[in-house]
Order: structure tokens, then C-alpha cells, then sequence
């Protein structure tokens, strides 16, 4: 009976077909959800996005620790290599005296630099320092960022100033 349920769907099959291919479309969806950003590995921590210089400080820090990590490992190795006797021990730290590991060295210095200050930047702002006063919220509500971003930016002059001085006696003297 055509008449009796006028509208846009008069043609059951077409709209049996639509019913069905959008069942189809939904269940494609769901079978592969995009992933969430705390699921994106590596990824999804190096990515800062419209972040601000926290966050690229942020991913700084675990690079720097994670560099220091290995460096701790590979020293307790290098140490390790003085039982082989005089010989080997000499000529290993011939080979550290190469230009390619003075860089390197450099780098070490750079990264535990960095990390130390960092840290400590952090340190005072999980403590609360450099937050102000409590005030009554009022809208907009003001960024606690802002509060400690001079603490921030003192201490990375303070981190590019010491990598100019370490610099200067590790290169020139």
C-alpha cells in the first residue's frame, strides 16, 4: 500500500540499502577508533602542538634524563674496562681524547645543565613558589603559568650562561 505512509522514503528498498550502508559505515568507525593522545607512545609526548615553552621544556627534561641514564651506564662500563690491564685502559682514553668525544662531552655537560636547572625550576613550582598571593577567581580566570614563567626564563639564562662559560674552558683552554 503505497499511499498509506507518504514521505521521503516511498521506495523501501532504496531506503533498506541506506539503512544498511550506514550500519556498514558506523561498524567501520567503531572498528578502528583514532588513537588517544595518551596512546600515541613517544609520539604523542614529543608533539607540543600550540603548547607552551613548558612543554618543550617538558620533552627537554626527559630527553636530557634519559641521555643521562645511558651515559651513567656506559661509564659504569668504561670503568669497568681498567681490570683489562694498563694497555687497554690507555688506549680507550686515547680514543676519549678524540674531537668527536670532546663534543660528545660537551653534550653530556649540556644535558646535565639543563636537567639540573630544570629541575629545580620544577622543584619550586610543585612547592608553590612564585605563584602570588590566593585571590578571589574572577573571570577570566588567571593562568598560574604566567605566575612562574620569569622563574622559567631566568633560569634558562642562567643555563644558556653557564653553557657559554663551559663551553669556552671545554673548547679553549
Amino acid at each position: 500500500m503505497p499511499g498509506i505512509h507518504p514521505g521521503r522514503h516511498h521506495d523501501v528498498a532504496a531506503h533498506r540499502a541506506e539503512v544498511l550502508r550506514r550500519a556498514r559505515m558506523n561498524a567501520e568507525m567503531k572498528a578502528r577508533p583514532a588513537p588517544r593522545p595518551n596512546q600515541l607512545g613517544v609520539k604523542g609526548w614529543m608533539y607540543a602542538g600550540r603548547y607552551s615553552i613548558e612543554r618543550y621544556l617538558y620533552v627537554l627534561h626527559r630527553l636530557t634524563g634519559i641521555g643521562l641514564i645511558v651515559y651513567l651506564l656506559l661509564h659504569i662500563i668504561e670503568t669497568g674496562q681498567r681490570v683489562a690491564g694498563a694497555p687497554a685502559w690507555g688506549a680507550l682514553m686515547a680514543l676519549f681524547e678524540t674531537p668527536v668525544f670532546k663534543a660528545l662531552e660537551y653534550l653530556l655537560f649540556a644535558a646535565f645543565v639543563f636537567h639540573g636547572l630544570n629541575g629545580i625550576r620544577l622543584l619550586l613550582t610543585e612547592l608553590g613558589f612564585f605563584l602570588g598571593r590566593p585571590a578571589q577567581p574572577v573571570y577570566p580566570y588567571a593562568s598560574s603559568v604566567k605566575r612562574h614563567r620569569p622563574l622559567t626564563f631566568a633560569l634558562m639564562a642562567l643555563a644558556a650562561l653557564v653553557l657559554a662559560f663551559g663551553g669556552f674552558s671545554f673548547f679553549f683552554s
